[in-house]
């Protein structure tokens, strides 16, 4: 596993916490019925002008911080970013080590869609300083793919994978289960077929339907647009189990890898660490002192292309979190990992857990083995079981006052 990094590390906790750069490209080929992202469907993109308003506003994201930090991650996420310029990619991630630079280890991802147009980028996105790639594939099964119009086959998705994998030494996938007419026997062979690859990383995600999505409007119309409940949690458990056996554990709810090859960049997110967010509806959350300041940007990406060019930034919201805020999203966060919230870190910050744990739903919890507190690394660790992990959204109902 990679360190624990607990807040309480450090005296002066703005030098000591991860920092992580998320930069979002909004543009895409076509828009998936399933994606609630910021993306847009273009194809006359001004490539110089966005490259130089991404490396204006990660100029402006890095002032606001009380001290100049090394970046541990870098996240190229959309939107499709494999559809980049490789020029542009280099300019970022050369402007990012001018202004914060980097540890030795830094991690910098790119997703992609296992297209051939994007896989022959791959080479050139290496070259260009990324050095781990997270692939779209989604499914395998063609029924599955039209049904997620998705433009690739199964066939060209292991031909991208091929080409990934000869090129970075980290490559990950993302695969959806939970189709209304998805089977088991289905969603086994896909899965037997990519964990054969050897991947390192895979994040295994159950298809939800949100808000503002072509699917949500269909399912409002009366589709039937998932997997029923029994066979959802049938998949859910199956796929945990094969991901075990294939030396994958869950490090959360939808991410298995082989220890030590973590997505560093998200774990970023799930320890409610520090991130700075550049480009259309990017968000960024920082500790600065004892305030937890959390900026999104503009979703329109010429509304926020305009914002860039005539202040500097493309801000449109700014939150200062108090005690209770910080409290939800570290538990929020922290008990979709596998190793859990350290509770001596946070008392450090906020005081004893009684004051904002509801101490008799946490003893219902306990006794119902919804969640486990654990010895470990000379810390008091709160984390989710896996049945607890099925209703993670009602258990933290519960238990936060």
């Amino acid at each position: 596993m990679i360190p624990l990094v607990k807040m309480s590390d450090a005296a002066n906790p703005t030098l000591s916490r991860p920092l992580g750069l998320y930069v979002h490209w909004p543009f895409c080929r076509s828009k998936c019925p399933y994606c609630d992202f910021n993306s847009h469907v273009a194809n006359d993109v001004n490539y110089d002008a966005y490259g130089d308003a991404l490396c204006r506003e990660m100029a402006h994201m890095a002032s606001r911080l009380d001290a100049k930090r090394p970046l541990h991650s870098i996240f190229f996420g959309g939107g499709t970013p494999s559809l980049m310029p490789p020029e542009t990619v280099e300019r970022v991630i050369s402007t990012a080590r001018a202004l914060f630079g980097f540890t030795e280890t830094i991690e910098i991802t790119s997703e992609a869609n296992p297209t051939s147009v994007e896989a022959s980028n791959l080479a050139s996105f290496k070259a260009a300083g990324v050095n781990r790639v997270s692939m779209g594939v989604q499914s395998l099964a063609a029924e599955n793919l039209a049904f997620l119009g998705r433009e690739h086959s199964g066939d060209e998705a292991m031909a991208a994978l091929d080409v990934a994998r000869s090129v970075f030494d980290r490559v990950s996938i993302d695969l959806i289960y939970g189709l209304p007419n998805q089977t088991m026997a289905a969603w086994e062979t896909d899965l037997s077929t990519l964990f054969a690859l050897g991947l390192d990383h895979l994040s295994l995600y159950q298809l939800t339907i949100e808000q503002g999505t072509v699917f949500y409007t269909r399912q409002r119309r009366g589709e039937t647009m998932t997997a029923n409940d029994e066979r959802a949690a049938d998949m859910f458990d199956m796929t945990h189990r094969i991901a075990r056996a294939h030396g994958l554990p869950a490090y959360e709810i939808s991410n298995f890898a082989a220890p030590g090859s973590e997505c560093r960049h998200n774990l970023i997110y799930w320890r409610a660490q520090d991130w700075i967010g550049i480009g259309p509806g990017a968000h960024g959350r920082i500790l600065v002192g004892e305030k937890r300041i959390g900026i999104a940007t503009r979703r329109s990406p010429q509304g926020w292309l305009d914002a860039v060019r005539q202040q500097g930034h493309g801000i449109d919201t700014e939150l200062h979190d108090g005690a209770d805020d910080q409290i939800a999203e570290i538990m929020m966060m922290g008990l979709r990992l596998n190793e859990g919230v350290d509770l001596q870190a946070c008392e450090a910050r906020f005081g004893d857990h009684t004051q904002w744990l509801n101490q008799d739903n946490l003893a219902r919890a306990l006794e119902n083995d919804l969640i486990t507190i654990e010895s470990r690394n000379e810390g008091q660790f709160m984390r989710a079981t896996d049945n607890g992990r099925l209703f993670l959204n009602q258990l933290l109902a519960d238990i936060l006052l």
